[in-house]
């Protein structure tokens, strides 16, 4: 950059200077650039100062903030991936509580249908002993009944 720079001095310099006049006071011949000479050197030093250094506005107190803003971003994001990877676990856990109590659901189910099949072998008798039962109901249901029948209409004689 500092050949562009000597470029641009060489441009705006003029490269012979007048010559003195003659009513002048002979001194050293000094070149002095012109008004518009001096604006265009100005313009092109500036702007290639400004292409030489690159903008650090981070390091700006006030323009920082992005800087602690990317920051923050990027321990945001890391958050949420650990609470996705957190969900996950969990889910996977929250499945295999799940498929623990199902089996627990389906030993108890066994667990009922065989007490119900002791306590019908306990409980039931064989068919000709049922029958039986339930014709001595029917005779004990009848003698009741024939004595209530006795009874209201009984002794008026």
């Amino acid at each position: 950059m500092a050949s562009a720079s000597s470029l641009i001095v060489a441009q705006t310099l003029p490269a012979h200077p007048t010559p003195p006049k003659a009513h002048v006071r002979k001194h050293a011949a000094v070149a002095l650039p012109t008004r518009r000479q001096c604006l265009w050197l100005l313009t092109a030093t500036t702007a290639l100062k400004a292409m030489e250094m690159p903008s650090r506005a981070q390091d700006i107190p006030l323009f920082g903030l992005r800087q602690g803003l990317r920051k923050a971003e990027q321990e945001a994001e890391e958050i949420v991936k650990e609470g996705f990877e957190a969900a996950d676990k969990g889910i996977v856990a929250a499945e295999k509580g799940i498929e623990a109590a199902e089996k627990g659901v389906e030993a108890a189910e066994k667990g009922i249908e065989s007490a119900e099949k002791e306590i019908e072998t306990a409980v039931s008798f064989g068919g000709l002993a049922q029958a039986g039962a339930v014709a001595g109901a029917e005779v004990v249901g009848v003698l009741i009944a024939t004595s209530v029948v006795n009874g209201i209409l009984g002794p008026e004689a």
